[in-house]
């Protein structure tokens, strides 16, 4: 069974298809978050401390931390903010971290201060991305998230974005990574204006599981983009994905309805073994009451073994 493992400092969660599914918090990202972008540029972390926080309070089982403030020598500005970013982020929680980052040498600085197994966000199909990316995964024994686009772009095809992350899988491996640590983006399309784009998901992640046999996250929000009730529509497609075999997605932990869904598809799956999560979480939940679930209690994934995204492909729309 495949399994990926990341870690922070003292704790060790399994991404895998009979692990509970990853939630990694996406909100640690100031793309399309003005104030947010301001504010680190000023050197103010206020709002990151307090979204991460609030997604590990809400569930979270990784959190996911970018730094991509500016498109302006981004070479220059990105790998010391991200770095001060991941330090003050590392010193609030205890969960695995996720860099992200389309900076290589913010993504390296990253991970010379990174504690733990962190994973990387990420690597695409293009020949300059596969052998910046590649390498620096293999000299620190980091996991990868390898997103389904290359030089020509992102396909409409599901037959070519699979393709690619074939491609990206056998170039790993060329490197002495193996595939359990290549964590594929098939790339959710916008339902609304691509009608078929949750069954090309669905599909994809059959045969990404079956005949590549690695695990799977998204940009879990992507697939609303551009319609009303959105965290409807979210909640609507977790059980589906994960049904399909998705092992985890980057989405905002702080939506009740969307992490009530996940917990369900983790008791349906058999993944949440005699309820237990489910029960600890919602025990004392009372529907006439507005607003009544409970705020989950900060705790170790299930699952988990205690031991010691900027305007890139997938993160377009995340709420």
């Amino acid at each position: 069974m495949t399994r990926t493992i990341v870690a922070s400092a003292t704790r060790e969660v399994i991404i895998g298809f009979d692990q509970p599914f990853c939630v990694i918090g996406e909100r640690i990202n100031p793309t399309g978050r003005k104030k947010l972008a301001a504010e680190m540029i000023e050197g103010n972390f206020e709002t990151v401390i307090k979204d991460a926080l609030e997604q590990v309070a809400a569930g979270a089982t990784m959190l996911d931390v970018n730094a991509g403030v500016t498109s302006v020598n981004p070479n220059e500005t990105e790998p010391g903010l991200l770095v001060q970013t991941m330090e003050i982020v590392q010193g609030l929680v205890d969960i695995p971290l996720s860099i992200d980052s389309s900076v290589t040498a913010a993504i390296e600085a990253a991970l010379k201060v990174a504690k733990g197994r962190p994973l990387v966000n990420s690597v695409t199909g293009e020949e300059e991305k596969l052998e910046a990316i590649l390498p620096l995964c293999k000299k620190y024994d980091v996991p990868v998230v390898a997103i389904s686009n290359d030089e020509t772009g992102i396909s409409m095809d599901p037959d070519v974005r699979f393709a690619v992350a074939k491609k990206i899988v056998e170039r790993a491996m060329d490197y002495g990574i193996k595939p359990c640590d290549i964590v594929v983006d098939p790339l959710v399309m916008p339902i609304g204006a691509l009608g078929d784009a949750g069954r090309q998901v669905f599909a994809l992640l059959y045969r990404l599981r079956n005949e590549l046999k690695v695990n799977t996250t998204c940009g879990l929000s992507n697939v609303s983009f551009g319609l009303p009730h959105r965290h409807g529509i979210n909640a609507g497609f977790i059980p589906m994905v994960i049904g399909a075999g998705m092992t985890s997605a980057i989405m905002n932990p702080c939506r009740p309805q969307e992490m009530e869904a996940v917990r369900a598809a983790n008791v349906l799956n058999g993944t949440d073994p005699n309820c237990t999560n489910w029960i600890k979480t919602y025990k004392d939940y009372q529907p006439h009451v507005a607003g009544s679930a409970p705020a989950p209690q900060s705790q170790a994934p299930s699952g988990s073994d205690s031991r010691r995204r900027g305007g890139r492909a997938g993160r377009a729309g995340a709420a």
